[in-house]
């Protein structure tokens, strides 16, 4: 490992989602430039996830907590089957698509039932689960924040934040939130002993078709700090992501072309960078946390 101060976490989000996406965290992870992903246990593929990870202890695997399913016809549902008195699902019995209608409806003590579940489920079924992170930014919103920590805590598991709003560029999905309500989460989970990312970056969603994908992920990597740094990508292998989302498959199925590719791989590994994964900020929670505080130890 090199001496660099700008550590980086090439994190694959929405595993679990597809086959595609299974399939790109597993290629990648062996080639050494995904060092982390979580999974979404709700989702239709988790079970091929679990049962990967369970086999191999060297990949990386984190919960990505979920309580949206933001897809058009593609969509999950709470493990807790909850009612729609929760304020957690559609009328359908679905998650909201969106953070901001989950944000307005859903009941906190909904929420924790569902988060520990996923959780569980995650362990259950064989995975060393190595952190939590959240889907869409909607678990560490300022409604929810205090589960999120509070989970991380109970589980001994590093959690996703970043020192301020901004810092967290998935922050679309979290329009309203200010400087002040976000940093009262930080300043409890710094408290609590949690490592805080300095930034949150993530995939080059804007990027039209057009516009070659590999340029816009060198200058991704090459504006990382010195600091700890979280990559949010979403690589996906081509197959039915393309029916799932016609319109911005291309986005995750680029991306993961750009990762594959001999050239690119060649550079990033070559860069001035320690690529972590989440394993090592486990490690480092869990030597400050006394081991009573969880329930889980692997």
């Amino acid at each position: 490992m090199s001496a660099s101060r700008r550590r980086l976490v090439l994190h694959e989000d929405d595993v679990g989602m597809c086959h595609g996406a299974n399939t790109a965290f597993f290629e990648l992870s062996k080639l050494g430039v995904c060092s982390s992903g979580a999974v979404m246990v709700p989702c239709p593929w988790f079970l091929e996830l679990a049962e990967a990870a369970a086999a191999d202890p060297s990949l990386d695997v984190g919960v990505h907590l979920t309580l949206n399913a933001e897809k058009q016809y593609y969509k999950w549902a709470p493990l807790t089957a909850p009612s729609r008195a929760s304020g957690l699902v559609d009328d359908l019995g679905y998650f909201h698509p969106d953070v901001a209608t989950t944000r307005r409806k859903a009941h906190p003590e909904a929420v924790e039932v569902e988060l520990r579940a996923q959780i569980e489920t995650a362990y259950a079924a064989g995975i060393d689960v190595t952190h939590l992170d959240a889907h869409m930014g909607c678990a560490l919103s300022p409604e929810f924040c205090d589960i999120y920590i509070k989970l991380g805590l109970e589980y001994r598991l590093p959690i996703l934040l970043t020192s301020t709003i901004a810092a967290y560029t998935p922050n679309d999905n979290l329009v309203g939130v200010t400087e002040e309500a976000h940093a009262r989460g930080v300043e409890t989970a710094r408290t609590s002993g949690f490592a805080i990312f300095d930034a949150a970056l993530q995939t080059t969603w804007g990027r039209p078709r057009s516009k070659p994908a590999e340029p816009a992920y060198r200058a991704i990597i090459e504006s990382v700090k010195d600091g700890l740094t979280f990559l949010c990508l979403h690589f996906n292998a081509p197959g039915e992501l393309e029916l799932i989302e016609p319109r911005a498959a291309y986005i995750r199925t680029e991306e993961y072309d750009v990762f594959r590719s001999e050239d690119f791989r060649s550079w990033l590994l070559a860069q001035d960078l320690d690529i972590i994964g989440m394993k090592p900020l486990r490690d480092e929670l869990r030597a400050k946390l006394p081991a009573e505080k969880g329930t889980r130890t692997g």
